[in-house]
């Protein structure tokens, strides 16, 4: 009985392949002329495509976004601030991640804000309206995003990569290709965020010292100058009203 039982089944599979063998024809016949519809239309403002292809489109673009949020934002130069802040303070994992990031992205936002309302109001308002064609709302859209990376920038990263580029060297920044932008704007975070980072740890770096100065002096060999430093820490970063000054730092560091 039970080698008859898989037989059985089977028996059925097959049966039920074939029925949807028979069946798929006129399934095809009733809906051969239910095609997805690609194009909807084609105007002054440009071309019109149908929503599956437009939200097949939105979530492609949707994998680029991590990288604009990276590399176009100040995003890089205060998550970095923040995580070096945690390293100095020596506390392993508060804040956590999560709200070190999470802070960064709102502070990006709040930083971010003018020139988004740019691109919202020159670009994406009279491209939604059909007023713009989509390639003329991305080139008015790379106007405010290329002035605020340029503000941040020096003048020899974007050398540095113009020169690698190989661009003329009648080109501007103003002119010059994103390719070339963009790595030179993160150069210049980095290096920004570091410097940030190091004004951050000296304050620590001196409680650290003078901590394990005064241990090695008690004989306190086998107590943990990391340790009885963090209070010290967290006392100095609170009674300074730390988190203030160095948010307000970060937001104003963008404002040049």
């Amino acid at each position: 009985m039970r080698t008859a039982e898989p037989l059985h089944r089977a028996r059925l599979l097959g049966l039920a392949l074939l029925l949807l063998a028979a069946a798929a024809p006129a399934w095809a016949q009733q809906t051969g002329n239910a095609a997805l519809p690609i194009v909807v239309g084609q105007g002054a403002g440009g071309t019109s495509y149908s929503v599956p292809i437009q939200t097949l489109l939105f979530f492609t673009a949707l994998s680029f976004l991590p990288a604009v949020l990276l590399l176009m934002t100040g995003f890089t130069r205060i998550v970095i601030v923040l995580s070096l802040l945690r390293q100095a303070l020596g506390t392993q994992s508060a804040p956590p991640n999560q709200v070190i990031i999470g802070l960064s992205l709102f502070l990006t936002l709040f930083v971010m804000g003018p020139t988004l309302d740019k691109v919202y109001n020159e670009a994406y308002q009279p491209y939604t309206s059909n007023q713009i064609p989509f390639d003329q709302a991305l080139d008015r859209a790379q106007g405010p995003m290329r002035e605020f990376m340029l503000k941040q920038t020096r003048q020899s990263d974007f050398e540095l990569f113009a020169r690698l580029a190989k661009l003329p060297e009648d080109v501007k920044a103003e002119t010059a290709p994103f390719r070339v932008i963009v790595p030179a704007f993160v150069t210049s975070e980095l290096k920004t965020a570091f410097q940030i980072g190091f004004m951050i740890f000296i304050p620590f770096l001196v409680i650290d010292m003078v901590v394990a100065s005064v241990l090695m002096s008690l004989g306190m060999m086998m107590l943990s100058p990391v340790l009885v430093a963090l209070p010290f820490k967290l006392m100095l970063f609170v009674l300074a009203d730390g988190w203030n000054l160095l948010l307000g730092s970060l937001a104003a560091s963008f404002a040049t």
